[in-house]
């Protein structure tokens, strides 16, 4: 029997402590061996060296809040919130900032504010996303349209590898010739630049992409800093990130874009796009309908007889200009569009937006006989596909007895679907596992990513052949072994382990069974929004 490890914060193994870090958000229940919480950086080195040494691997976990199940496994959880050393450190004349993993985008982004500043990507969980994991997914967000995914603010991180190194990657610099830099140079990286043209070649053409390494970023940078942003812990843990950060605009305004139909779809996103939006997000018929009951009046009246509704958010720092710009934007879209309403005041356009936020409440909040599910919920096609996708999708999901929800963000071809099934019905997990794969293969024909800001997990790792084909997954497994030899870091995530992705599920007749409070606990979790929330405070 593997001995403790030697570290100073909590180390459980019964099972109420394992039973807490049994979900994270997604679709997965799987009730882990152990649950580690290193006390700071000099922990997590002896956690992860008596890893390697007993060959136990280890899950690391932020907030829990990744939809792809990486967050969840067999070995050992390791919650990272005592990453936490150093305050956030602001540098407002050079618009940069340091913070340490367990630090919040919020708490980030709050502390910049005070200079004005701020970090640009936004994913909908800043509140509780810890900069680890936002780093280690390449989050993005509603802005991503003009800001992009977390990789361009991405300074530089710190990390701890495999081997129990403390490593810094810099843009530009040369790292430290630690043992898994040196296995990546002499391993992984002459076959990488063997394979440029093939890599360049089987990579999406999206405006955005987090699933598998980013060998294509790494290529065109030549920075290792590349491979380890979007890797979801696999080849190194974070424990600090430095950033980029960006001024302010002082002023908005927005529009809502009722579209009759999905046919106008890519011309209206192309006139959009030349105004240079800082949000532009799509919704579906199918959650327009969802959210029917709770709209206010102006917004039922626009979502009436849409077949979409795109919301646009343009930013600047002059009032009048902007003004102007929305009144041209909606002189340009009124031959595409129902109907264009728009906002000129921040207030006008909080409200214009309040239609996008109403469907996590409802999805959240759907009885037990019916959940929602993040299964085919990131995927990401040129823009120019996208209504075809959302049309096959409803077609496929229809098909199959299952309903849908789709909105996402129009601007970068990514759509986010929860699935909607009824439980009690028979044989309702194949159905979905089915419908995986059928639209996984529209993906891949229509030149898309399973993945548009969520990474892998260990829900995607499978698909990943049918997506880039056999020769850059054996890549894929090349930077893996070279980084992570002994495989404890995240196994199964990125790099597949032979697992089925619709299985293990938390809801269902299949579902592993939890002390009752537990359980209700972590629903009470997803239904709320309450990933902040210490896990063994559910078990003590």
């Amino acid at each position: 029997m593997t001995s403790p490890p030697p570290i100073a914060g909590p180390y459980r193994t019964d099972l109420r402590a394992r039973s807490a870090y049994a979900e994270g958000a997604g679709i997965y229940r799987i009730v882990p061996a152990a649950v580690a919480m290193p006390a700071g950086v000099d922990d997590l080195v002896a956690l992860i060296r008596w890893a390697g040494g007993s060959r136990s691997p280890l899950v690391l976990r932020g907030a829990g809040s990744a939809m792809g199940g990486g967050n969840v496994g067999d070995g050992t959880i390791v919650d990272l919130a005592g990453l936490r050393e150093r305050p956030i450190a602001i540098d407002a004349a050079r618009r940069t900032a340091r913070a340490d993993a367990a630090v919040t985008l919020e708490e980030l982004n709050r502390q910049a504010r005070l200079d004005c500043l701020r970090l640009p990507p936004d994913p909908s969980s800043a509140r509780w996303a810890t900069l680890g994991g936002i780093v280690s997914t390449n989050a993005a967000g509603a802005r991503s349209v003009r800001y992009g995914s977390v990789r361009r603010w991405v300074q530089a991180v710190e990390l701890v590898t495999a081997d129990g190194d403390r490593l810094r990657l810099a843009r530009g610099r040369a790292p430290d010739p630690v043992p898994a830099v040196e296995r990546f140079r002499r391993d992984a990286e002459p076959a990488l630049r063997s394979a440029a043209d093939a890599i360049r070649a089987a990579f999406p053409r999206t405006r955005k992409n987090s699933s598998g390494y980013a060998l294509d970023a790494w290529l065109a940078s030549g920075d290792l800093l590349d491979l380890v942003i979007g890797a979801e812990g696999t080849l190194g843990v974070v424990t600090a990130v430095e950033w980029r950060l960006d001024r302010i605009p002082a002023e908005r305004v927005a529009l809502r874009v009722a579209l009759p139909s999905m046919d106008r779809f890519a011309e209206a996103v192309e006139v959009i796009l030349a105004r240079r939006p800082s949000a532009l997000e799509l919704l579906d018929r199918s959650f327009l309908d969802l959210v029917a009951d709770r709209l206010p009046a102006d917004a039922a009246g626009a979502a009436a007889g849409a077949e979409a509704i795109l919301l646009v958010d343009l930013e600047g720092d002059d009032a009048a200009e902007l003004a102007a710009a929305s009144t041209a934007l909606a002189r340009a879209l009124a031959p595409l569009a129902a109907r264009v309403d728009t906002a000129t005041s921040a207030r006008d356009a909080a409200r214009l937006w309040e239609i996008r936020n109403a469907a996590s409440p409802i999805l959240a909040g759907l009885p037990e006989t019916r959940r929602s599910l993040q299964v085919i919920e990131d995927g990401c096609v040129p823009v120019s596909r996208v209504g075809e996708y959302v049309r096959f999708v409803r077609r496929a999901a229809a098909a199959r007895g299952l309903d849908v929800v789709a909105f996402g963000h129009a601007g970068d071809g990514h759509v986010h679907v929860n699935l909607l099934p009824e439980l009690a019905r028979a044989g309702w997990e194949g159905e979905v596992a089915a419908l995986l794969d059928e639209v996984t293969g529209e993906i891949v024909r229509l030149g898309g990513t399973p993945s548009g800001e969520h990474g892998d997990g260990r829900l995607r790792a499978p698909l990943l052949e049918r997506v880039y084909g056999a020769g850059i997954v054996s890549l894929f497994r090349r930077v893996k072994d070279a980084f992570d030899p002994h495989g404890i870091l995240n196994p199964g995530v990125i790099v597949p382990d032979g697992g089925a992705s619709v299985a293990r599920l938390k809801t269902g007749d299949g579902a592993v069974p939890l002390p009752p409070d537990i359980a209700a606990g972590l629903r009470r979790i997803e239904r709320t929004g309450g990933y902040a929330t210490p896990r063994l405070s559910l078990a003590d």
